[in-house]
């Protein structure tokens, strides 16, 4: 077993892909593990890593520094020479004027001063993060967005289309250079180094393995690629959607020559000599069954595409509209939040405490749960989250409510509801995260709207069964006494669901809040910035913290909207 990371960028994806499609004709099993930058390093040191192909110098050089200094990675070769990362903008923003860091101040309104990243705890993220803090470039007041490539991309292709102004990261290689007509500000020397932030890919594996394993060695050292190679390669995993060993296979079935110079001095994991194994997956896949059937796919997810490339394209005022009453209502409660001196909302919420529940302890609680997340230092990511996740308890119990009471009365819309909101409850949340991030973009918007989605089925199944578990003598009794069909819902039904209705939304909240660490992964910031960008940097500390804050804050949330009990003392 050969044992990869992948650290999700495109490109090192596609070479990881290239090298476990070969290793996997030599007779070795790869396996390939999707992991950050910072728990790669500490895998390897940890010996559950074996390779990395990419180390990108010098932007990596702090990450890579420590493990080279005790010796628990080791440098094979450089496999890749005709690198660069930095900032970029479109073509029609840089004829605009922007063409250095220093103008990116210059257009702040209209970029309204954000900038956009990949991952949380990507090393470029953190140096620009680093650059926001310190203030250099006059960039002091501007938000870094971090989501991911796919994401960031997302968010340029939005742009792109309307013309609208962006500053996004941006490497060679990769298709982007090819699919926008970009250009590379100047100015990023001392962040991102010389010549445009030029790089040098490295392959690297942990201590001892090249003795160990001396035949995977010298193919490790024989492995080397072009920026032609990997751009055709990536453009077989974006643009046709290729598995990255499919895609390895594709490019090497048109380019046969260029594995002999690979498995030089290299034999098949038994001994025998390597000879060809270009090709040599697809011949012995079309021989099995699943092959087959994989080869004559139905196009589920084609269909899906297409359908959300159609609405992106047709209905774009429609989804603008809604991305400016969504973003609003949030940024509206934000701004609100945040205009309230601290220790304001700090005895605000203590004494809704003590209205809504009448217990002394809860109220010491909020309060010293609020201080305590203060003192920690992410007050500012707790309002965010609040605001987020008001917004989106509002948004589903306003649908979820009247759905579920309709569903209630009508037995046939429940039976149609009924399989949509156990897909909506049991869909991975990622899943419902790409569409809304395709139609509308990087921000708070996707996130809530994920939210909302994931939320809504417990108001509306909670009310439902409020609902239809109202004795039957109560609305006979309402009938017997004349009461119309609105009477009997609002002065019987209703007040007997009440409680189902109160655990419905307490569920939402709930619900709401385990969302804020996904929607971190569109922009949506808050509390789960912090714990992803923790994750992706091994900073146990931060996710602790982090992790504590969202914990305390779902109690605070939860005892505050359970109804109150009031034949117990508190």
């Amino acid at each position: 077993m050969v044992r990869l990371s992948d650290i999700g960028w495109t490109d090192v994806t596609s070479t990881t892909g290239f090298a476990s499609h070969v290793l996997r004709q030599l007779g070795y099993e790869p396996r390939v593990t999707v992991l950050s930058l910072p728990v790669t390093f500490a895998s390897m040191r940890n010996g559950d890593i074996d390779v990395f192909l990419g180390n990108w110098m010098p932007s990596q050089k702090a990450d890579r520094q420590p493990y080279l200094d005790d010796g628990s990675i080791e440098v094979v070769r450089p496999n890749m020479t005709e690198a660069k990362y930095t900032l970029a903008v479109p073509a029609y923003l840089y004829d605009q004027g922007l063409r250095d860091y220093a103008d990116i101040a210059k257009f702040a309104e209209p970029l309204k001063r954000k900038m956009y990243g990949i991952e949380p705890g990507n090393d470029g993220n953190r140096m620009m993060i680093e650059v926001i803090k310190q203030g250099r470039f006059g960039l002091g007041g501007f938000t870094l967005v971090e989501s991911s490539e796919q994401g960031m991309l997302a968010q340029v292709e939005r742009a792109y289309q309307a013309r609208e102004p962006i500053v996004f990261f941006g490497w060679q290689p990769h298709p982007m250079n090819k699919r926008y007509d970009m250009r590379y500000l100047t100015g990023g020397d001392d962040t991102f180094g010389p010549n445009f932030g030029g790089a040098v890919i490295h392959t690297v594996v942990r201590k001892g393995y090249l003795q160990q394993c001396p035949n995977v060695g010298r193919f490790l050292r024989n492995l080397s690629f072009t920026g032609a190679m990997e751009n055709d390669l990536m453009d077989g995993i974006l643009n046709r959607k290729l598995a990255p060993e499919a895609s390895a296979a594709e490019w090497l079935r048109i380019n046969p020559q260029a594995l002999a110079p690979l498995l030089e001095g290299v034999t098949r994991a038994d001994g025998s000599p390597a000879g060809e194994v270009a090709g040599a997956a697809a011949k012995a896949g079309a021989r099995n069954l699943e092959s087959f059937v994989s080869g004559h796919k139905i196009p589920v997810g084609r269909v899906i595409g297409d359908a959300i490339g159609h609405a992106q394209a047709n209905w774009k005022p429609f989804f603008d509209l809604v991305s400016r009453v969504v973003s609003g209502s949030v940024d509206g409660v934000h701004a609100l939040l945040r205009a309230l001196p601290s220790w304001l909302l700090v005895l605000g919420a203590g004494a809704l405490a003590w209205l809504l529940q009448r217990s002394v302890p809860l109220v010491a609680f909020t309060v010293g749960a609020l201080l305590f997340i203060m003192n920690q230092g992410y007050w500012a990511a707790t309002i965010e989250t609040i605001a987020l996740v008001t917004v989106a308890t509002l948004a589903a119990t306003i649908i979820g409510v009247p759905l579920g009471i309709a569903a209630a009365h009508r037995p046939r819309l429940y039976a149609a509801l009924r399989p949509v909101l156990d897909l909506m409850q049991t869909l991975p949340t990622f899943v419902y995260l790409i569409p809304t991030l395709v139609l509308f973009g990087l921000g708070v918007v996707p996130g809530l709207i994920s939210t909302v989605v994931f939320a809504l089925p417990a108001p509306v199944r909670l009310t439902h069964l409020g609902i239809t578990a109202v004795p039957r003598p109560m609305l006979e009794a309402g009938e017997a006494f004349g009461a119309t069909r609105w009477q009997r819902l609002w002065k019987v039904e209703l007040p007997c669901a009440l409680p189902s209705i109160f655990a419905g939304i307490t569920q939402c909240i709930m619900l709401s809040l385990s969302m804020v660490v996904i929607a971190a992964l569109v922009g949506a910031g808050g509390l789960g910035v912090p714990v992803v960008r923790a994750l992706n940097s091994v900073q146990v500390d931060v996710g602790f913290e982090a992790g504590i804050a969202i914990v305390l804050l779902a109690i605070v949330l939860d005892r505050l909207s359970r109804p109150r009990d009031k034949g117990t003392a508190r």
